[in-house]
């Protein structure tokens, strides 16, 4: 999107990234190191981070990076804090130190609000987070807004609920799902087995999500937003939804794993996004049947599932 905005765009990647989801940019002569520059660094090594945006300067700085799937923060606690916490902690601090200080935008998370005692959550709803995941996006996303208010730091946090989009890694549940069905399908899988079915979310267009970042950092102010479609679904609904896709029934290829339940579920996690809409003129326009119909028939296309898996950090 920023690159359709005729940015220039500098990206910090990991020392071992294949960069796989970004081939078809990097294969661009017109684009790959005139437009686009990729920089190697990481959360854990705020040294060679600090001289790249030195270096570059940026106007704006979108914070994505961390250890973002919430079920294997059960299994990653330190490395989860590390670098979703401590990680944007370390950024902070160089901003805070840098000559010209770009704006920031944060991406938190609906995880901060865990087991919310209302329904929907605002800007306003008390951060009750139950995951690691949510615990760590919670140390973040309150200091950047101490940094905010301290330091005058321009820095934002956008809280985004689930957004999903045909590259999402293939270790979520919305891509597992509609990887699985493409590939049952075509006959290279048999079954799918899944936790909870009547686990709800919030699930939106990640296109959406993107517009609403940049947006936030157009503001003249730095805020906080929440960023929602305003609706649950299930996963029993994807599911219904993928496999109607490829003309299958679910109910044939779908089996229930007790192992793969969380330890501690956030519950309903419904996001009341007015403010974006108010302040921003932000929407979201996707509907879930025809997001989750095209992250399907992606799949089948070959080699398309290869290309989604791996981690999104």
């Amino acid at each position: 999107m920023l690159l359709e905005k005729q940015y220039e765009v500098h990206g910090i990647i990991r020392p071992a990234s294949d960069c796989f989801r970004l081939k078809h940019l990097l294969d661009n002569p017109e684009i790959h190191n005139r437009r686009l520059f990729l920089h190697q660094s990481d959360l854990t090594n705020p040294g060679t981070t600090a001289a790249i945006l030195g270096d570059t300067s940026p106007d704006e700085l979108y914070h994505l990076a961390g250890q973002s799937h919430v079920g294997l923060s059960f299994e990653m606690v330190e490395s989860t804090c590390e670098m979703t916490a401590l990680g944007t902690l370390r950024l902070l601090e160089i901003m805070r130190h840098l000559k010209k200080r770009p704006r920031l935008f944060h991406a938190s998370s609906s995880e901060v609000f865990g087991q919310p005692a209302s329904t929907p959550q605002d800007e306003n709803t008390p951060f009750r987070p139950v995951t690691p995941y949510g615990c760590a996006k919670t140390f973040a996303t309150q200091m950047v807004c101490i940094y905010r208010q301290t330091f005058g730091l321009f820095a934002s946090n956008g809280i985004l609920y689930n957004h999903e989009s045909p590259r999402r890694g293939a270790d979520f549940v919305t891509a597992k799902i509609c990887s699985a069905a493409a590939a049952i399908k075509q006959g290279t899988q048999r079954e799918l087995a899944l936790g909870s079915l009547t686990a709800q979310r919030d699930w939106g267009d990640a296109r959406d999500f993107v517009k609403g970042m940049w947006l936030v950092l157009q503001h003249p102010i730095a805020e906080d937003f929440v960023f929602a479609t305003g609706e649950l679904h299930s996963v029993q609904e994807i599911v219904e939804i993928a496999f109607a896709a490829v003309d299958l029934d679910w109910r044939k290829y779908v089996k229930q794993d007790p192992g793969l339940l969380r330890p501690n579920e956030p519950a309903r996690l419904l996001g009341n996004a007015a403010k974006a809409q108010r302040l921003l003129h932000w929407r979201a326009t996707s509907n879930l049947p025809k997001l989750i119909t095209e992250m399907t028939k992606a799949n089948l296309t070959k080699g398309v599932s290869e290309s989604y898996s791996g981690l999104n950090s």
